[in-house]
């Protein structure tokens, strides 16, 4: 019995005792790890999937990470530009042994997964960060409703805006002012009927 599996962007063909270099694997030497992603099983009854074989795996032990071979890419610029550039690069790999190849069950071996390793430094702070929003959010104090003032008899978008930077936002705050608070509001003149006219809005 054979299988197809999916890994790493490739597709290999394998049977139980096979040795695989696989893309990178986030599973270290002597885990155990299994590939959900199985694309057909050969045999006797061979089945095909739709892309994936429902219920199948193919099973591996992992032996080592390794690098493969180096790679070197050489760029070189002629005439004008004169220039020479030397690149070299070793992917990272993972090196398993196929143990076994399950045509159903796969979803209750219990088995680590077998996925690709993410950057370092990724996964767990992209995590954290909407646990930290939502602390935000919930210690943040509630917003003060600001009332549109202009609204009052007298008072336009300038005046509006002056009682603002002053820290007047709402009727209420207007209605509340002392006799020595409005003397002490230099941006703008609060007149007594604003006043009186915030009482009675600030009532509903």
């Amino acid at each position: 019995m054979f299988a197809v599996l999916k890994t790493g962007g490739k597709q290999y063909k394998v049977q139980a005792g096979d040795i695989l270099r696989v893309e990178k694997l986030a599973a270290d030497a002597g885990e155990k790890v299994q590939f959900n992603d199985v694309l057909m099983l050969g045999g006797d009854a061979p089945v095909v999937g739709a892309p994936f074989v429902d219920g199948a795996a193919v099973q591996a032990d992992v032996i080592e990470q390794i690098k493969g071979d180096k790679v070197i890419k050489f760029v070189k610029r002629r005439r004008k530009h004169s220039s020479k550039r030397t690149v070299g690069h070793r992917q990272k790999l993972t090196l398993v042994k196929i143990t076994d190849i399950l045509s159903s069950g796969a979803d209750k071996s219990g088995i680590k997964a077998a996925t690709g390793s993410a950057p370092a430094g990724e996964a767990a702070p992209a995590a954290k960060k909407p646990a930290k929003k939502a602390e935000a959010k919930a210690e943040a104090p509630a917003a003060v409703v600001a009332d549109d003032l202009t609204a009052l008899t007298g008072v336009g978008p300038a005046a509006a805006k002056k009682l603002n930077e002053a820290g007047i936002e709402s009727f209420a705050a207007l209605a509340a002012l002392s006799d020595e608070q409005i003397a002490a509001i230099e941006t703008v003149k609060v007149k007594p009927e604003w006043v009186e006219q915030a009482k009675e809005l600030a009532k509903g």
